[in-house]
């Protein structure tokens, strides 16, 4: 029976200190790590347990044998496109990891005046636009069933939050620090960088109070708002404890670089959605090519536990409000295991919201039921839209 035999190198970027060198160890060369018998045909196969900067930094997959083909990851990166908005704040010095204090490669540290977004484009942009904001954690990918139905009469526009997917990620303390006041005028920025006109807004779960205070502020940009799982009640002002732990003191630093929880338990926790290993495959990427993804989860997730009871008071407040002008629908999963149905109904018949219920779907409905979702945005915006 062959036995299959594996090398491993270890790039080390700062010297060996003299009192862990030996005679036979040279600082100039990478450390390898031989495990296992040989094969019988004597192959072997290398893997870079640290990749080059150029490909990630830290611990990294990226740069090494993770994968042979083309990864889903870089198959929808390709469908988008980078946008620069918002400008960065602070000094602009290069960022270092903040339990070591050592430099962070090049995946962690971002432009010196404006921050880079990712975004996935459909339709014409001849069309009404509709602008999909996704959820935390979460990625402009929970989106790819929808876009396609939207794209037939829409410019629809998928963008990866800063701290998220493909977008920048800055570190807390150089540019930007994840507080929900930082996304609504973040946000304000991206929307006047993609779009000049009027646009409808869709948002799923926990980022919906911060689109809903860019709304408040800017009815005028408007056409319609669609919550999509939204925290509406005051039972829904504290995070599940699967979101939580990474807020944690240390613990949630190093839970927050496991992908596995970061990536696959989070999104499939909250409802039926299995995950397919495609689909794992590009939620999982940036937390195995940087740990500047992992750092971005736990400052967004201290800031949601500090400031999310604050931000929904603040929307329930503004939904119930008779100045309250724009167009608002929800849209609810009924199989939601994080934030309960108690209470919702109730609260869009006193702020005069219409309400969709989607019973097979979970928090995340735009992954359990992507098309049906597509359908009924697109249908509300159209029926709008005819009636204005």
């Amino acid at each position: 029976m062959a036995i299959l035999s594996h090398q491993f190198h270890l790039f080390l970027r700062t010297p060996i200190p003299s009192s862990l060198s030996t005679a036979r160890m040279d600082p100039r060369k990478p450390l390898t790590l031989s495990c296992g018998a040989s094969r019988n045909d004597d192959r072997q196969e290398d893997y870079l347990i640290d990749a080059e900067e150029s490909v990630g930094d830290g611990f990294s997959f990226s740069g090494g044998k993770y994968s042979d083909g083309p990864s889903p990851s870089d198959e929808w990166f390709k469908q988008g496109k980078i946008v620069k908005a918002h400008p960065v704040a602070g000094s602009g010095g290069k960022a270092k990891d903040p339990i070591f204090g050592l430099a962070m490669g090049g995946d962690s540290q971002t432009e010196p005046d404006v921050f880079r977004w990712f975004c996935v484009e459909r339709g014409s942009a001849d069309n009404p636009s509709v602008i999909l904001v996704h959820g935390f954690p979460s990625q402009a990918y929970s989106y790819r069933k929808v876009l396609p139905i939207l794209s037939k009469n829409f410019h629809a526009i998928a963008f990866d939050w800063l701290g998220f997917g493909f977008s920048d990620k800055p570190q807390p303390g150089y540019g930007f620090d994840y507080t929900l006041n930082e996304y609504v005028s973040s946000l304000e920025s991206l929307i006047n960088e993609v779009a000049t006109d009027k646009v409808s807004l869709v948002v799923q779960g926990y980022f919906a109070p911060v689109v809903v205070k860019y709304a408040s502020i800017h009815q005028e940009k408007l056409n319609d708002i669609i919550l999509i799982n939204p925290p509406l009640t005051a039972k829904h002002s504290s995070l599940p404890s699967t979101l939580s732990i990474f807020s944690n003191f240390l613990l949630g630093e190093i839970f927050s670089q496991d992908p596995l929880r970061a990536s696959d338990k989070a999104l499939t926790s909250c409802g039926p959605y299995k995950m397919k290993e495609d689909d794992a495959m590009v939620y999982r990427r940036p937390y195995l090519t940087s740990g500047s993804s992992g750092f971005a989860l736990n400052a967004i997730s201290r800031s949601m536990k500090k400031e999310l009871k604050k931000y929904v008071e603040e929307m329930r407040t503004k939904l119930l409000d008779k100045s309250w002008k724009i167009k608002t629908t929800v849209c609810w999963g009924k199989r939601d295991r994080w934030l309960t149905f108690d209470g919702v109904e109730d609260f869009c018949k006193d702020s005069n919201l219409k309400l969709i219920e989607i019973p097979t779907a979970g928090h995340h409905v735009q992954e359990d039921s992507g098309e049906e979702l597509g359908q009924l945005i697109s249908g509300i915006i159209s029926r709008r839209s005819s009636i204005l």
